[in-house]
């Protein structure tokens, strides 16, 4: 959202050059598997979720989609075209025609979905390296940044030239973004998370083994696309990233879910909790922020600042939204979002629901 440039600018210091390096490294194309992961985890909570109720869970689930689909709409016309919600809407009905695959079964796909993704991204990558590289064209780029400086139309019309852009990556990711949630599914269905320390020499194993392949990886995609290597090779280096993501993404999950089980890992989650609990509100409100920062509907400092900065803006952002998510959920079982898409997903309307002995439930 910052800028065409990756973030770093087009003539970033040293430090936007590293702060755009380690972006790429340990967290581009990482993050997004572990979004899509948790979806497909959180499906089975909620398959299990409507069997207690005795409910109709199809229905839900429907509902539920619909809901993500809309807000997914109006967060890439308004806000930002990269949007992801609409891409699990239109997956949420794989998801729900797999739903009582087995959890082995589950795995060997995404095994096969990754691997064929990756090969099709490498023999991307290599046709690249032999083919004159294709830079998008100057004027293309001055016209984007006027657009995002310009007015809140202009903004709009450019988030739907972008959007438009961008389909055509969300169709080419979709199989690794499935990959994710049928590992999700499956591990919903052995019940990892339930009983972490049953899983535990798994766990270590995650991170022993998935450390190093994926760090070696994102490095040389970070090496590729940031430099020092030529442009022409950001495509190969994109492709042996994203073929390690999952080994990465693997490691940190499992590393997460190990130090939670320590006395300051603890801690630890009781800090990140509440913000996991609002994660769609979170989610939408960084977008609306940053979007009153770097376009034109507020500071329209889009193109002007380095990566470097933004980073520490977007840390600073999300230490306001722990504590800020700490405080509604205090007063409030759920996050404004969350109860408008659980209204949706159960069919039914009404106040949010307050925390017995809170402000929100004397009120």
């Amino acid at each position: 959202m910052a800028g065409p440039y990756g973030g770093a600018g087009p003539n970033g210091s040293l430090p936007d050059a590293v702060a755009a390096w380690l972006v790429t490294a340990l967290a581009s194309t990482k993050f997004y598997l572990l979004f899509s992961f948790l979806f497909g985890y959180s499906f089975t909570l909620q398959m299990r979720s409507a069997e207690r109720e005795g409910a109709g869970f199809a229905a839900r689930h429907l509902r539920r989609l619909l809901g993500l689909w809309c807000l997914g709409l109006a967060h890439a016309v308004l806000l930002f075209p990269g949007d992801i919600l609409m891409t699990y809407a239109g997956l949420g009905l794989v998801l729900f025609a797999a739903r009582n695959v087995k959890p082995r079964t589950a795995l060997r796909a995404a095994a096969w979905l990754a691997a064929a993704f990756g090969t099709l991204l490498l023999a991307q990558g290599l046709l690249a390296l032999v083919t004159p590289a294709s830079q998008e064209a100057p004027v293309v780029v001055r016209d984007t940044v006027a657009a995002y400086r310009g007015s809140p139309a202009s903004v709009v019309d450019a988030n739907l030239d972008q959007w438009r852009t961008q389909l055509a990556g969300d169709l080419l990711y979709a199989p690794h973004m499935l990959a994710a949630f049928l590992t999700g599914l499956a591990a919903g269905g052995t019940g990892v998370f339930d009983a972490p320390v049953r899983y535990r020499a798994r766990l270590r194993q995650c991170v022993a083994y998935g450390l190093p392949v994926g760090l070696a990886g994102s490095v040389f995609m970070a090496v590729c696309g940031n430099g020092p290597l030529e442009p022409r090779w950001s495509a190969l280096g994109t492709a042996v990233g994203a073929l390690t993501a999952p080994a990465l993404t693997a490691a940190y999950a499992a590393g997460l879910v190990l130090l939670l089980r320590t006395r300051a890992g603890g801690r630890l989650g009781r800090l990140l909790a509440p913000a996991g609990r609002m994660a769609l509100t979170n989610y939408l409100s960084q977008s609306l922020l940053l979007a009153l920062v770097f376009t034109g509907y507020g500071l329209a400092l889009y193109a002007r600042v380095g990566a470097a900065a933004v980073v520490g803006g977007c840390l600073a952002l999300y230490a306001a939204q722990l504590a800020l998510s700490a405080w509604l959920l205090r007063r409030w079982r759920y996050g404004p979002v969350e109860w408008l898409l659980r209204s949706v997903t159960r069919g039914w309307t009404g106040r949010p629901v307050a925390v017995p002995g809170s402000r929100g439930a004397a009120g």
